[in-house]
């Protein structure tokens, strides 16, 4: 226990010192150096003073910090959930019935292999620019992800304990509850994580293209301002916000997934 705990503060300590070196390190080629001419990469401080501006000014693009944040949070959550919310059962029922296998997988395989991305164009012909067609978007991604990891994590499944289960008379459906799953759980969570990362993927490639608030858009209006620090404030909340969501999830895998560290 105390090993664990000294390697997790030597762990936030190299994170510290890292994060430290690297803000040192741009603070002197952009503002000291002045590497970087004409506002290309403003400096750290710059940075934070538009980002704290930015937290109550709605210029250029008519909306706080907050206002953009809550728009995709409120996008990217709805995909998401609807997303992992088929996607687990699909993926069980392709990896658990042979059936259903072979019936969902050959269109399944056609389909994941077209980027979520390129459904944008078509997705807003359909549903336009509004919550739904913003969310279906993200849906596609986080669905594909989630079923591929469900899949392999019930594919390999330990079959000696499933024969041992079967021995002491568990049926196909409490193997798959009491064997099955839990030892998927591991991919399970994976597959929640970067389902997460495709999940902003998609939603700030469909404001880019195509909404009137978000992240996505308040990065597009700030490039055609110029304004490279709202750009880079735009892509830092990003960075945050899908870190604390990922942490999250890691926290709930730690309270599910046995033999993960707490």
């Amino acid at each position: 226990m105390e090993k664990t705990k000294m390697n997790k503060r030597t762990y936030y300590l190299i994170s510290v010192i890292t994060i430290m070196v690297f803000l040192s390190v741009w603070y002197i080629l952009s503002d000291v150096l002045q590497v970087f001419r004409n506002g290309m990469l403003p400096g750290p401080i710059t940075i934070l003073e538009a980002f704290v501006d930015k937290l109550t000014n709605k210029s250029p693009d008519g909306n706080t910090l907050g206002g953009h944040v809550l728009a995709s949070l409120i996008v990217v959550l709805s995909g998401y959930v609807i997303g992992v919310g088929i996607g687990i059962p699909t993926g069980i029922l392709m990896a658990w019935y042979k059936p259903i296998d072979y019936l969902v997988r050959p269109l399944f395989d056609f389909l994941r292999t077209i980027p979520g991305i390129a459904w944008i164009p078509v997705v807003t012909v359909w549903l336009g620019i509004d919550l739904k067609a913003k969310a279906a978007i993200i849906f596609v991604n986080v669905f594909v992800g989630t079923v591929v990891n469900v899949y392999s994590g019930i594919k390999q499944t330990n079959e000696v304990q499933i024969w041992v289960a079967q021995i002491f008379g568990a049926s196909h459906f409490e193997v798959l509850r009491k064997v099955a799953f839990p030892s998927a759980l591991p991919y399970l969570f994976t597959g929640l994580k970067v389902s997460l990362g495709m999940a902003w993927l998609g939603i700030i490639a469909a404001e880019l293209l195509a909404a009137q608030s978000g992240l996505g858009y308040m990065i597009q209006v700030a490039r055609n301002f110029g304004r490279a620090d709202l750009v880079i404030v735009g892509m830092l909340t990003i960075g945050m916000l899908g870190a604390l969501l990922t942490l999250i999830l890691e926290w709930v895998e730690r309270k599910f997934v046995k033999g993960r560290s707490k």
